[in-house]
Parts: structure tokens; sequence; C-alpha cells
């Protein structure tokens, strides 16, 4: 299931958080989308039209942290993606450096059509 959340902007408009799982075969990695739109519904709606259907927001276990909202807020498109942190798992060393964030369409890139 996926984990998720929301923030009421001041602004009236909000910014969802979604941790969705990758289609690999062991299925551990998650992918963290993070969307600004008007209401909850369209957020999901955006996500949707990616072809990402079968998406739900169900309760605010994992909302957006204020630095994933600065990031989502100074995007164009609104809409961004990075692998999901696993904060579980204690690896010792030095920390790893924090992946960036991705733009949506880096995602969802159209094969090049045969000629």
């Amino acid at each position: 299931m996926a984990a998720g959340g929301f923030c009421k902007l001041p602004t009236g408009s909000v910014v969802v958080a979604l941790n969705l799982p990758t289609p690999t075969a062991d299925g551990a990695e998650c992918v963290r989308f993070l969307v600004h739109a008007h209401n909850r519904a369209r957020a999901l709606t955006r996500l949707r039209n990616l072809g990402m259907r079968a998406v739900y927001l169900r309760g605010n276990a994992a909302p957006p942290t204020p630095d994933e909202i600065t990031a989502v807020l100074h995007h164009p498109d609104g809409l961004i993606w990075r692998t999901a942190p696993d904060n579980a798992v204690v690896a010792p060393g030095p920390e790893l450096p924090q992946e960036l964030w991705h733009p949506i369409r880096a995602l969802v890139r159209r094969p090049p059509t045969p000629a």
C-alpha cells in the first residue's frame, strides 16, 4: 500500500506526497512523488493521467516535509519525484548523498517511434 499525505498551503492549494512501489522484481524500492495542485482530487488526477491508475490517498501518515514543499513549489511543472530513502535501514559509515528531485517528464519519457 502506498504511504502518503498532504499539506494545505495558505493560498488554498495543496501539496500531496505519495510513496509508490517501483515495478521491480523484488519490489523493495519506492518512489516518492510530490504534486502541487488546487486540491487533493486534482493532484491525484494529475498522477492518474500519467498512467498511475490505482493511486489513492488514504490518511495523512507521510505528509510532505517543508523542504519537499519548497522543492515542488519552485518547480515549473509542480510534479516531481525521486527514490524514497529507506529510513528503517541504518547504514554504517558516512551518510549517502541524498538524490535530487527529477521532473516527471524524465520518468514518463516516451520511446522514440520507429521510422
